[in-house]
């Protein structure tokens, strides 16, 4: 079985389901699919995301404000920790920062991410991350807070082996999307075949990011197999290993998630 390590259920495209979000978590069953974390990236759409999923057991969230939403409401620390307090909370984020969508005093997002980590701490909970050409006050900002402690993930990384060694080192895991599948993306595909087995996760960013070969189209969380279809060619593994060694990590990482 599949687990889908990051989605966004709530924005996923229902027409080809004629609106009907159970006829979409019924194809992504019939997939192999057999749990999803749905990733929260603002507050003002969390309690509608928190309502869409809630009937199903099999599908955990997390609650956090993404990086690129820079005209959303800012959480506070006591805010995330006491969201995060939901049952079917497993984490804090996604968080972090973006520096290819922004311009100007990008100390907001700074302050933002690290509110965050701390209250990742306090809810003792481990951390999403998203990180684009940020990697230096990435990798600085998670050393400062001690996100060693929480532990995460990168969340599809698209980055060096450099900064992945630095985030390994930190606790966190290194979780891969579609992009791994496209050509151009030789570099990544180095990266997924280092990634040491205890610490690499697969996810489709629905629905961002679409594998080959529904690029370009609206992606879905029973897509997670081209993922591990791929990451598995690359090691050397079957893709049914694979698959049952993401699974592992991820209730490994996102403990209170229900298997």
């Amino acid at each position: 079985m599949l687990v889908d390590s990051h989605c966004h259920l709530d924005r996923v495209d229902l027409e080809p389901y004629g609106g009907d979000f159970s006829e979409l978590m019924t194809a992504t069953h019939a997939a192999g699919v057999s749990h999803l974390l749905c990733v929260s990236i603002d507050l003002e759409s969390y309690p509608m995301m928190l309502d869409l999923v809630e009937p199903y057991p099999e599908v955990s969230v997390s609650v956090g404000v993404h990086p690129n939403e820079h005209d959303r409401r800012e959480p506070a620390v006591d805010e995330l920790v006491e969201l995060a307090r939901h049952p079917k909370n497993v984490a804090i984020g996604e968080t972090g920062l973006d520096y290819f969508r922004a311009d100007g005093d990008l100390g907001w997002q700074r302050d933002r991410f690290r509110t965050h980590i701390r209250a990742a701490h306090e809810a003792k909970k481990p951390l999403i991350i998203h990180t684009r050409d940020a990697r230096e006050d990435t990798i600085a900002i998670l050393r400062e807070e001690q996100a060693q402690a929480v532990g995460g993930v990168m969340h599809c990384f698209t980055e060096t082996w450099e900064m992945a060694k630095a985030a390994l080192e930190l606790n966190f895991y290194i979780s891969f999307s579609g992009i791994v599948t496209f050509k151009s993306a030789a570099s990544l595909r180095e990266v997924a075949a280092q990634v040491p087995d205890d610490r690499i996760l697969i996810e489709t960013d629905s629905p961002y990011l679409a594998p080959v070969p529904f690029r370009g189209k609206s992606n879905e969380p029973r897509y997670v197999d081209r993922v591990a279809d791929t990451i598995a060619g690359l090691r050397g593994v079957s893709t049914e290993y694979l698959a049952q060694l993401s699974t592992d990590n991820f209730y490994h990482l996102f403990s209170a998630a229900r298997r």
